[in-house]
């Protein structure tokens, strides 16, 4: 492996800072990395020409990433960079370094595997080689000027499990299980066990082996989201996941979630996804069977979109429902909510407010008055001899007076003004804009509506009962808070009770 390049410094030393020690350790013992068999058996009988040019060469490894990223790596030694930029494609990486040093590169790179091992990688030469032509197509649509170094980053964005397969051989089942493993699995497991995944691991080899900032920078972030306005990182990113799909054992599933992903960047027509399948589906069989690559099960690209969009609309209906239900959940929620909230302030028996309603509203219209110079009055009302009614005529009877009488209580009161229930057989009535004189007229409607209506019928005889009120206005004393108001209306209602019960007394009159 060579050093970096001068322009790549700085980023190589931020991904080797990101990389756990003993993995670097480990990833520079690996020499050279495997290459598919096929195209190794190419090379050697492209070598056996005695008129082979460079473009042959070019041609039978740009679909292999291992060879591909050799010869970038030579080509962007500094014996071979010079004062050029470094290279962006095999193409341009063999014209740089000539018939010779191309040849003599490729074929010491060469590892022929056999068995298990050379097995196992089928998957992945099979998603390396989809994806980059799938990459290669949507650039075409979206970035037609660097489809070429798209289809070389493509190729090589897993070029970072390649090299930990290869350091770690005897993990690699663990790793990486069956071809039916999901590439996010796949990253996830690598975080656990090794602290970084094969994203990071490519774009450290690249940088070390010298290759161009951009293709670096593409390998690291190309298994990350789809929201960026790079269209030729978007059609890298894009490329795994179809290469996924149409490799998966459920193709159709599996492509209505790229759909479904593309469908919130920019509207379907525009990935032109019949195009790609069409393209894939043309392109793919003669090239895997040229590489010595299995075949996946034969897919119909029409058939495949038509099944795909099907399940997405079917998804889309069952998240619609989904949504739907959720929302009459929440409405649910907040009407019982509203109850509850509505109850918590309510008595039960008078259907007035409680008592701990009340102080929260006297409090905050208390200091509502202190701020904007208003006033407001109170009006502390007990019913007279009430534990007498209670024993003579029993607690349903007395319920039934105290039940009346808020009924009765709430149809004297303003929009605006707040009665209830303060305690056994005491009200509050809370009356706001309104001075002593007001508050005493409006205890005085109470007095006559008592005189006019019973509370109660005990065996077919009208009870009437009595009130004693107290009336406390907040400009006709010092109070200095909302508790001393309640005190002087109850001081009031007291001086009545003193005075015989039956009555109305305002303070400071």
């Amino acid at each position: 492996m060579t050093g970096p390049t001068a322009v790549s410094e700085t980023l190589y030393t931020s991904l080797a800072n990101q990389l756990p020690s003993f993995l670097s350790s480990a990833l520079l013992q690996c020499k050279r990395l495997p290459t598919l068999p096929a195209v190794a058996l190419k090379v050697l009988d492209i070598s056996r020409s005695g008129d082979a040019t460079l473009s042959d060469y070019a041609r039978a490894i740009e679909h292999d990433p291992a060879l591909t990223a050799r010869v970038m790596s030579v080509a962007n030694s500094v014996h071979y960079l010079r004062a050029a930029q470094p290279p962006h494609t095999c193409f341009e990486a063999t014209q740089r370094l000539g018939l010779d040093v191309t040849l003599a590169t490729v074929l010491s790179f060469c590892l022929f595997e056999h068995g298990h091992t050379a097995r196992s990688r089928q998957h992945f030469w099979q998603r390396a080689v989809t994806a980059a032509v799938a990459a290669s197509y949507l650039a075409q649509q979206l970035c037609p000027h660097q489809s070429g170094s798209v289809f070389t980053s493509a190729l090589l964005q897993d070029i970072g499990m390649l090299a930990l397969q290869t350091a770690y051989p005897t993990d690699a089942d663990l790793l990486y299980g069956t071809e039916h493993t999901s590439h996010l699995h796949t990253l996830q497991v690598e975080r656990r066990y090794f602290g970084c995944d094969h994203a990071l691991v490519g774009a450290w080899l690249l940088a070390k082996w010298g290759a161009h900032d951009a293709l670096v920078q593409a390998i690291h972030g190309s298994h990350d989201g789809l929201d960026t306005e790079d269209n030729a990182a978007l059609c890298l990113r894009v490329s795994g996941s179809v290469a996924d799909a149409w490799l998966s054992a459920n193709p159709a599933q599996a492509l209505a979630g790229v759909i479904r992903q593309l469908q919130a960047l920019a509207p379907a027509s525009e990935w032109a996804m019949s195009g790609l399948l069409a393209h894939l589906e043309q392109s793919l069989p003669p090239l895997m069977d040229t590489l010595g690559l299995s075949q996946p099960v034969p897919v119909d690209s029409v058939a495949l979109l038509q099944e795909a969009q099907q399940l997405l609309f079917e998804h889309t209906l069952m998240l619609s429902a989904r949504l739907d239900a959720q929302q009459k959940a929440r409405k649910t929620l907040l009407n019982d909510y509203a109850m509850l909230e509505q109850r918590s302030r309510i008595d039960p028996l008078t259907q007035l407010a409680n008592r701990a309603w009340l102080e929260e509203q006297l409090r905050a219209r208390f200091h509502l008055c202190l701020s904007t110079k208003r006033t407001m009055s109170v009006v502390f009302i007990d019913l007279d001899h009430f534990k007498v009614l209670n024993d003579r005529f029993g607690h349903q009877a007395g319920d039934e007076v105290l039940t009346r009488f808020g009924k009765m209580l709430a149809s004297l009161i303003r929009v605006g003004d707040l009665a209830g229930r303060y305690g056994g057989e005491e009200f509050l009535v809370i009356l706001p804009d309104e001075d002593a004189e007001g508050a005493r007229r409006f205890a005085e409607r109470i007095t006559r509506r008592l005189q006019e209506r019973p509370m109660a019928r005990i065996e077919q005889e009208a009870l009437y009962v009595s009130v004693s009120i107290g009336v406390a206005c907040l400009t006709d004393g010092g109070f200095g808070n909302e508790r001393e108001l309640i005190d002087a209306a109850d001081q009031s209602m007291y001086f009545i009770k003193r005075s015989g019960r039956g009555g109305v007394s305002v303070y400071g009159h």
